[in-house]
């Protein structure tokens, strides 16, 4: 009787042990199967994810990501307590918006984060306000919305700078790549490669240029 006790706690230990390992992110990264990382709740996920990979998008889309990281500010900052652009934070945009012009089959997300001032409830709506203001911008230089995305904030959560305090650096929107528009043709033809190492032309253009640019990603998208 002794022993069947023994064996039956045993087994509950390592059942309850199985389940916290579980829901640890390190034990996840190496011991999920494949895919199931991607799977968020929507149906069809993971496969989606795994197609990616065996077609090479996914290793594209980091590629493209690292490229935009390297030859482009992917960050703006904001005042305290604000969502507005200052002048440093559109001249940043605008040379965003000059890279991203050239890829029309690419998507991108933006990020909005604060410091550690304030509710989290409160600081995350901040940063999804943040986000909201840099799509908005980008949209007026003539990126297509239909391109970015800002639906995540990460709020206090991914400060750069450990604070409890004001920290300017912390108060941010970073832009990234996102993926390839699904319904571009380029894409369609399986052309990541080509996409990925497609010439970018820094061009001096104007902000009159730019700007006279609005709507050109709506007819390249059609």
């Amino acid at each position: 009787m002794q022993r069947r006790f023994n064996t039956t706690a045993v087994m509950a230990g390592v059942i309850l042990l199985s389940a916290c390992a579980s829901q640890d992110p390190v034990y996840r990264a190496f011991y999920d199967e494949a895919g199931s990382v991607a799977n968020t709740g929507n149906f069809g996920n993971s496969v989606n994810n795994n197609i990616a990979y065996m077609t090479g998008e996914k290793q594209y889309t980091y590629e493209l990501a690292s490229r935009f990281a390297a030859e482009v500010l992917t960050t703006v900052n904001f005042a305290f307590n604000s969502a507005e652009l200052d002048a440093g934070a559109r001249d940043t945009l605008r040379e965003q918006a000059r890279w991203i012009q050239q890829f029309p089959e690419v998507r991108f997300r933006v990020y909005g984060h604060t410091d550690a001032v304030g509710s989290d409830s409160y600081n995350k709506a901040l940063g999804l306000r943040r986000a909201n203001a840099v799509v908005a911008y980008l949209s007026q230089l003539g990126i297509s919305p239909r391109r970015l995305e800002a639906m995540v904030s990460y709020g206090e959560t991914q400060p750069l700078i450990v604070s409890e305090g004001r920290e300017r650096r912390n108060r941010r929107t970073v832009t990234e790549v996102l993926g390839f528009v699904s319904s571009h043709p380029t894409v369609m033809d399986g052309k990541y490669a080509e996409i990925v190492y497609r010439g970018y032309v820094d061009s001096a253009a104007s902000e009159t240029t730019l700007t006279g640019l609005e709507g050109s990603d709506f007819e390249t998208e059609k």
